[in-house]
């Protein structure tokens, strides 16, 4: 199935053909006018030279009128077999239709709304047929249904015609397109995105990403480049201010040999002031009763920190290199 972007926006253009696999644009006087463009030829002419194919419209008030316009578009310099011109079905819009094939031309019959229009499109020769579902569906017709009849159509008289469903409003219209089996959709870049989107695929490619960050990645690559240490003779005052600056929940206790004695935490700091009161911020950490802090080594795999924090049940783990404290590792580190 084709996929075609439906657009007249230049920058949102050129993004999404660097995709590599759209088909090409369509795009209608409408879409130019939304996005203020006043020179019709010119960007013509620009979005020729960026996409692949081209279907732009070739209006008249009869069949003269609309082959005369499908000509002087082309001496613009535009690629007989690049450019699709779009013509409204009518009478005369299939008499022209036949001209133009006839010559060599290709053709999209659009704004159809009923089966009939799409078969006389077909029996002119017409290279694609359009049916906008999402105007049908917003009249309360069964769009859905006059595109499969269409396609059933092409499909059993021969016809050398690409269904292509258009007035695309949700991914779930994509969807349908496929269901049904059209030779070919046209979608706007809003609802392109949307196609690759799925809540269920990214919780699996979170999983991916953080398993893979835990086998290959160190504790020395996830710490944080500052390292939060305080000696014996810092006060808990200072402490809290060292905490506050750096954002951490925790600093290392370290020996003048720069060997871990303890943490502290904001845990820490709560029981403190639970029994001490405000006096608490002036004591030392060397006055206080710490244990010796859980540590690991910077070399080691996140897997392994992992590991670490779920069976001591702590938060923060000291990292050392060669026995000296280098940084600290916080639990939330390893999201």
């Amino acid at each position: 199935m084709e996929l075609y972007l439906d657009s007249a926006d230049i920058n949102e253009i050129k993004e999404v053909m660097k995709l590599g696999f759209i088909t090409g644009l369509t795009t209608t006087p409408t879409f130019m006018h939304r996005h203020g463009i006043t020179d019709v030829d010119g960007a013509i002419i620009e979005l020729s030279n960026i996409v692949p194919v081209l279907q732009i419209e070739a209006l008249g008030s009869n069949a003269e009128e609309i082959v005369a316009e499908a000509y002087r578009q082309e001496e613009l310099g535009l690629d007989r077999k690049k450019t699709v011109y779009k013509i409204p079905i009518s009478m005369e819009g299939v008499k022209a239709c036949k001209i133009l094939t006839d010559q060599g031309f290709l053709v999209n019959i659009h704004l159809v709304y009923t089966l009939q229009q799409a078969y006389m499109a077909m029996q002119a020769g017409a290279t694609y047929v359009c049916p906008l579902v999402g105007r049908l569906q917003d009249q309360g017709h069964d769009a859905l249904t006059l595109v499969s009849q269409c396609v059933e159509a092409v499909n059993f008289y021969g016809y050398n015609t690409k269904i292509m469903f258009s007035s695309v409003r949700y991914s779930e219209h994509v969807r349908n397109a496929i269901n049904i089996g059209v030779h070919t959709i046209t979608v706007p870049w809003k609802v392109m995105k949307q196609l690759t989107e799925n809540n269920f695929t990214d919780v699996g490619t979170k999983q991916f990403e953080d398993h893979t960050r835990l086998m290959t990645m160190t504790v020395a690559d996830a710490m944080s480049d500052n390292n939060p240490v305080v000696t014996t003779d810092t006060t808990i005052s200072d402490c809290l201010i060292k905490m506050t600056a750096g954002g951490f929940g925790a600093v290392t206790i370290i020996s003048h040999e720069n060997e871990a004695l303890g943490i502290f935490t904001d845990g820490d700091l709560r029981r403190l002031v639970e029994n001490f009161g405000a006096d608490a911020i002036s004591k030392k950490t060397g006055e206080l009763d710490l244990s010796k802090p859980h540590t690991i080594e910077a070399s080691t795999l996140l897997f392994g920190a992992q590991e670490k924090f779920s069976s001591e049940k702590v938060d923060e783990l000291v990292v050392t290199e060669n026995g000296k404290v280098i940084g600290m590792l916080d639990i939330q580190d390893l999201l």
